[in-house]
């Protein structure tokens, strides 16, 4: 077992109790059996606490490995898919939220967030509300964001006018989702956050706005930043400011506050985000999916930044493996800053405790200690890919597999994935639909724009 806790303690041979949604204790169990309701036998296994997702879209699902937009870079790859997600319904909503939140809990992931920020005004408003019974049916602990776009192409951002709202509806639909599903509750199932997109999709008058009622009612804060060179430029042409300063100016620092990427930080914003414990969702396979860089994530956490761990859209990774996002994480730092720059504990901290901070769930999750909710996973390493690896099975998880599906994922105390398969949900029923919506979207989007987005655009030489 390992447990992350502020020893790091690695156990063999112990037994874990669960008792409702938390953890009894942890030792040599000395109960009877026939006192327990269920008991797993993890002989042959490897128990780590649920990891934590901290940045997300998951309709993206439904948009992975186009080919039109396999190779551009951030703005190329927005501007196309834009014209496919203008075709998302509430049905697409809910099979897409059930097909990445799946995949994360079949990864290792039992905390997820999301930022769903694509609302075609020829759908119902209510397309969170998708997500929540999409996570409440399957069975996830889920924080997403209520994200936003207000500036579409007609005001200079890169959306399409008809995916964007207006920043009246924004706040309402906001209010309403908060005190709807909103629970303080340490071990809270559903809460909500408040994600307005990025500086060149929302105004600064609506980030402010989104700030005074986040705080009013309790709520946190999240938006992309810093993730491209083309963010920067942006950001430096039309208000004359550096991506973080122009938070900073708008009031968006401070420990109720995480960003996504935060790759082109320097040094003094850096020691700023620190000092506000300002935190950040660490997005490295959609980073270098998409060719937009590596995030200052050792320098980050030698400041005190409180640094989370996330697959991001499933179309800029092409995947919600949660597992595989660590060990890119171990590997894009040793490549940029030496082998002593990231320990496969410091991958899985910044993946469970890192996360759980980041979210508001510092207390709850992180960590398999007694007193904390019941969320861990079970891998088995009696299998080919670990054999010869069990020197070090924590690192085994890690650095070691070929297959990254866990063998049992509990959550809040129940279990979610036994046998590396989900337990509440039709897995063939996500498969068969999801695969339809995604197939349906693209050709309805093709039909209406005359672009072909299964055909890979022609390289013209300079």
């Amino acid at each position: 077992m390992s447990t992350l806790d502020p020893e790091n303690r690695i156990l063999e041979g112990t037994d874990i109790v669960i008792e409702g949604n938390k953890i009894i204790s942890i030792g040599k169990n000395d109960r009877e059996e026939s006192s327990f309701e269920e008991i797993i036998n993890g002989c042959g296994k490897i128990a780590l606490p649920g990891m934590v997702n901290t940045h997300h879209h998951l309709y993206q699902t439904l948009t992975r490995c186009v080919p039109r937009v396999q190779d551009a870079p951030l703005f190329e790859w927005l501007i196309n898919l834009y014209e496919i997600w203008r075709e998302l319904t509430p049905e697409a909503i809910y099979w897409s939220s059930l097909l990445g939140l799946g995949e994360l809990m079949l990864t290792g992931c039992t905390t997820s967030t999301d930022m769903h920020y694509v609302f075609p005004e020829k759908t119902t408003g209510e397309l969170i509300d998708e997500q929540f019974k999409a996570s409440q049916e399957i069975g996830m602990r889920f924080i997403p964001c209520r994200g936003s776009m207000s500036c579409g192409r007609s005001k200079g951002g890169l959306p399409p006018d008809d995916v964007v709202q207006t920043q009246d509806k924004i706040l309402e639909d906001s209010e309403r989702l908060i005190k709807k599903y909103h629970d303080k509750d340490p071990f809270a199932m559903t809460r909500i956050a408040l994600g307005p997109c990025s500086p060149f999709s929302v105004t600064p008058e609506l980030m402010k706005e989104t700030a005074e009622i986040a705080r009013k009612l309790g709520v946190r804060l999240h938006t992309h930043l810093a993730e491209t060179l083309d963010e920067e430029k942006y950001c430096a042409e039309i208000f004359n400011r550096r991506p973080f300063e122009l938070m900073e100016d708008i009031g968006w620092v401070g420990d109720d506050v995480w960003f996504a990427h935060s790759i082109y930080v320097n040094d003094t914003e850096i020691r700023k985000m620190g000092e506000t414990k300002t935190g950040v969702g660490h997005c490295p396979v959609s980073n270098l999916r998409l060719g937009s860089g590596i995030a200052p994530v050792p320098e980050m956490l030698s400041h005190g930044v409180p640094v989370g761990l996330a697959v991001d859209g499933s179309a800029s990774n092409d995947s919600s493996d949660m597992i595989g996002e660590v060990r890119t994480c171990l590997l894009v730092h040793r490549y940029r800053s030496g082998t002593k720059s990231m320990t496969v504990e410091d991958a899985l901290r910044i993946a469970c405790q890192g996360g759980a901070q980041v979210l508001g769930f510092g207390d709850a999750i992180g960590s398999l200690q007694p007193g904390k909710a019941a969320d861990l996973i079970l891998i088995d390493l009696n299998t080919i890919p670990y054999t010869g690896a069990l020197h070090d099975p924590q690192a085994a998880v890690i650095l070691a597999g070929a297959n990254h599906i866990v063998d049992t994922t509990i959550i809040n105390g129940e279990i979610t994935v036994k046998n590396g398969r989900l337990t509440r949900v039709d897995q063939e029923q996500i498969i068969k639909n999801a695969n339809r919506i995604a197939k349906e979207m693209v050709e309805r989007a093709e039909k209406r724009t005359g672009i072909e987005f299964l055909k890979k655009p022609t390289l013209i030489a300079k």
